[in-house]
């Protein structure tokens, strides 16, 4: 299977380790030499999307004063323009700095339904060296549970990457 062929909800962990580590290795060569935050924010979200079939929505929302997330490039239909941090799944990574894994957004408190039919989301926060938030990096699902623990290990390691580069 090529990088470029989606994989679907409920391969291996292992296929999907290998698809990380490929969409990673394209990433790392797309930036080489990149300097700006947006061409990296639209490389990013771009190579993922179309690596993930059960990616429905994926990209980032800027953080652009200390309470407030705006939307920045992305992949799949229209987002939420603003998002303040006390609100929904991106403000709550936003507001804790902790990634949110969440299986069922119907059951997450005050969830913000940008889309009706996304049904789990997993929610990064890009962090700056001074652990302030850069920006949130957020993936939609219209499968329930479609996130685990492969899926946030490989996008924290990405954020933190992100984070150290762009957010010095």
């Amino acid at each position: 299977m090529g990088i470029h062929e989606a994989l679907e909800l409920g391969a291996a962990p292992e296929a999907k380790r290998a698809r990380y580590a490929a969409v990673r290795a394209s990433i790392d060569a797309l930036l080489e030499g990149e300097d700006d935050w947006v061409a990296a924010m639209a490389t990013v979200a771009c190579e993922l999307h179309h690596a993930f079939a059960y990616y429905d929505w994926t990209g980032f929302y800027r953080a652009v004063s200390p309470e407030l997330l705006v939307i920045g490039p992305y992949q799949g239909g229209h987002g939420c323009l603003r998002i303040p941090f006390e609100r929904g799944v991106c403000g709550a990574a936003a507001r804790t700095r902790e990634t949110q894994r969440v299986a069922d957004v119907h059951a997450f408190p005050g969830h913000i339904a940008c889309s009706s039919s996304t049904l789990s989301e997993i929610v990064v926060p890009v962090l700056r060296a001074d652990g302030s938030v850069l920006a949130v990096f957020d993936v939609d699902s219209d499968a329930p549970d479609a996130f685990d623990a492969v899926d946030q290990e490989a996008l924290e390691s990405l954020c933190h990457t992100l984070g150290a580069r762009f957010g010095a």
